[in-house]
C-alpha cells in the first residue's frame, strides 16, 4: 500500500509539473476534473430545472394570491454536495492509488477543488438574490434566492453562510466514504449507532436537566453568521476525521 511514495513525473497526472505538495494537489484537482458531467454538469443542471420549475408553479398560482411566493428549490444544488463528497472519493480515489498519488496531495486536492466550486456556487446564490430583489421576485413576487432571514444580511455574510453549508455538506459525505473505504459497511454502522446514542444521550441530558426552554431561546436567537460560524467548526472536525480515516483507507 502506497501512502507516501510519489510518482515518477512522465506519469499522469503529474506530467511536466515540478516537484512540490500545491502542483500535485493541482494535478489531483485536474484528475477530480475528468468527470466534468458528474461535478459541474449535474449541479449545473438541477439548478436551472428547479429554478425552471419553480417559476412555471409560480405563474399558475393566482395573483389574488396575497404574500409573496416562497420555495426552497434554489438552494436545490447545496444538498447534491454531500453526494459530490462521496462521489469524489469513490470515483476517483482507487484510480489515484494506481498512480501512487499520496493521501496528503488527494485530500488537498479534492477538498481545495471543492472548496472553490463552493464558493463559486455562493457567489452564483449572492448574485441571484440581487436579480430576484431587483426584479421583484422575477416579476413573480417570488423569494428562491433571497429568502428575507439571509437576503436583509450583508453580502458577505450570505457568501459565508452558504459557502460553509455546502462544505459541510461535502465534508460529510466524504468522511462518510472514507469510513467506508476504511472500515467498510461495518463501520458505517458502527459510526451510524455511535452519532445516535451521541444524539439520544443529548436529548436525555437536557429533559433531565430542564434545558429546553434555553435551548429553544438560543435555536431562535440563531443568525446566519452564529449558524455559519457553528457549522465552520462542523467542518473543520471533519476535514480532520476524513483526513485521518483516508491515511489509512484502501482502494
Amino acid at each position: 500500500m502506497s501512502t507516501t511514495i510519489d510518482p515518477p513525473m512522465n506519469t499522469a497526472p503529474y506530467a511536466g509539473l515540478p516537484r512540490g505538495t500545491g502542483h500535485r494537489a493541482w494535478a489531483v484537482a485536474r484528475m477530480q476534473l475528468i468527470n466534468k458531467w458528474t461535478f459541474l454538469g449535474i449541479p449545473a443542471v438541477i439548478l436551472v430545472a428547479s429554478f425552471a420549475l419553480t417559476l412555471a408553479i409560480w405563474a399558475m398560482i393566482p395573483d389574488s394570491a396575497t404574500g409573496p411566493k416562497y420555495s426552497g428549490a434554489g438552494q436545490a444544488i447545496m444538498w447534491y454536495f454531500f453526494a459530490l463528497g462521496l462521489q469524489s472519493l469513490t470515483l476517483t480515489f482507487p484510480f489515484s492509488q494506481g498512480l501512487s498519488v499520496t493521501r496528503r496531495n488527494f485530500f488537498i486536492g479534492t477538498v481545495g477543488l471543492f472548496m472553490l466550486v463552493a464558493a463559486a456556487v455562493s457567489g452564483l446564490y449572492v448574485f441571484l438574490g440581487w436579480v430576484e430583489t431587483a426584479t421583484h421576485g422575477w416579476g413573480l413576487n417570488g423569494q428562491m434566492f433571497a429568502l428575507q432571514w439571509i437576503a436583509d444580511r450583508h453580502w458577505f455574510i450570505q457568501l459565508f453562510f452558504y459557502f460553509v453549508v455546502m462544505m459541510f455538506l461535502f465534508l460529510l459525505g466524504f468522511w462518510g466514504a472514507t469510513v467506508y473505504k476504511r472500515w467498510q459497511a461495518t463501520g458505517l454502522l458502527a459510526a451510524g449507532i455511535a452519532l445516535g446514542v451521541l444524539a439520544v444521550a443529548g436529548i436525555g441530558l437536557a429533559t433531565w436537566q430542564g434545558w429546553w426552554s434555553s435551548v429553544g431561546a438560543w435555536i431562535v436567537s440563531l443568525t446566519p453568521l452564529s449558524i455559519g460560524l457553528v457549522v465552520l467548526g462542523l467542518c473543520a472536525l471533519l476535514g480532520v476525521g476524513a483526513y485521518l480515516t483516508l491515511r489509512r483507507a484502501t482502494p
